[in-house]
């Protein structure tokens, strides 16, 4: 079992908390938690490597992942 945790450059994306035996991803965002489920490590690996956090939350995550 692995947890990664840390902080995000990016404007609209704060922090993170990954499991994962879980697959579980928390992302910090508007002073806010919000957890998503089932999350694949690769997918919460792309998106530390992405150029822009908030695209690629918008268009991998959001409405993906519950």
């Amino acid at each position: 079992m692995a947890v990664y945790q840390g902080s995000l450059s990016s404007s609209f994306l704060t922090s993170y908390r990954y499991d994962t035996t879980s697959r579980m991803l928390i992302l910090g965002m508007n002073g806010r938690q919000y957890a998503y489920t089932n999350v694949p490590q690769s997918v919460f690996e792309g998106l530390l490597n992405a150029g822009s956090k908030g695209q690629y939350f918008n268009a991998r995550i959001k409405g993906i992942y519950g």
